[in-house]
């Protein structure tokens, strides 16, 4: 990231995540809130340009941020029913997870957590788009490279001896490999009955077509807004290392799983990414 200045890549999440409320059905993410959160998202702006969002590389883009969302969030569901009570978001954007979902929101303590310059950003968003903060919203700025969350969480609130779900979605690419080792420590340390999200991109040789094409011009793009890519993994690879830091449970949620649970029987084109997968760990 360019130093004082916000992620400049969250654009294309949100763009995409507001684009799936409009022009796919049935809906992976529910997420209304994402339509005109900023002006780029707003509902006049995606009508105008309908056409570049019927297209294959829109609906593959569109697929990747519904269903990471929609995996987590069913995940923290099943948390919440075995207890959990806090909830900590991080590199979270301008994720709009707080504000439209009361169910689960009421009887967590939400952390949402990114890069301060980010964080800052992402709080005027919300203010403009006149989003109240729920009493039990707590905004935590932190560097992830300072390897210090723990550290933050705790000063912010965080309960560190309470079972406790984790989420960090399209982040870990944009982190060293030693800041990733370093949130697998944290994710371990958590209390019985905690779990932690994380998505990961794999490396082009595992990628062809259109999946290669997106990653090339991503990658490029985030090189060109100062926000390079460093750490890329095989699946294969990912689980053999995960099992080193001892977690007793570790759930991989395979393309061929994905477009069984979230993609079957849809006739808008939409399919389970490739290139971007997602781990669930249970410490």
């Amino acid at each position: 990231m360019l130093p004082g200045q916000p992620s400049r890549t969250l654009l294309v999440p949100a763009v995409a995540r507001a684009a799936h409320q409009l022009f796919d059905a049935p809906l992976i993410l529910d997420d209304p809130l994402a339509v005109g959160l900023v002006p780029e998202t707003s509902r006049e702006t995606l009508l105008a340009t309908t056409e570049e969002h019927r297209t294959e590389a829109a609906r593959l883009y569109r697929s990747l941020f519904a269903v990471r969302s929609r995996f987590a969030e069913d995940r923290l569901a099943d948390a919440v029913n075995r207890g959990v009570r806090q909830y900590v978001m991080l590199g979270a954007g301008i994720e709009t997870f707080p504000w439209r979902q009361p169910d689960l929101v009421k009887v967590l303590r939400t952390f949402f957590s990114d890069h301060p310059a980010t964080l800052s950003w992402a709080q005027d968003v919300f203010r403009e788009r006149g989003l109240a903060i729920p009493a039990n919203l707590l905004f935590v700025p932190c560097d992830l490279e300072q390897r210090q969350i723990g550290r933050h969480l705790a000063g912010a609130g965080l309960a560190i001896g309470l079972p406790t779900f984790v989420s960090i979605l399209g982040v870990l690419q944009y982190l060293t490999a030693q800041t990733i080792d370093a949130l697998f420590t944290f994710f371990v340390s958590l209390p019985p009955g905690s779990e932690a999200v994380f998505s990961f991109v794999i490396p082009d040789d595992e990628l062809g077509g259109l999946d290669l094409k997106q990653i090339r011009s991503s990658m490029a793009r985030g090189s060109l807004m100062g926000e390079p890519w460093l750490t890329r993994r095989r699946p294969a690879d990912m689980l053999l290392h995960l099992r080193g830091f001892g977690y007793r449970q570790i759930f991989h949620l395979a393309p061929e799983e994905a477009q069984r649970r979230y993609f079957s029987a849809r006739s808008d084109g939409l399919v389970a990414p490739l290139r971007e997968q997602l781990i669930a760990v249970i410490p």
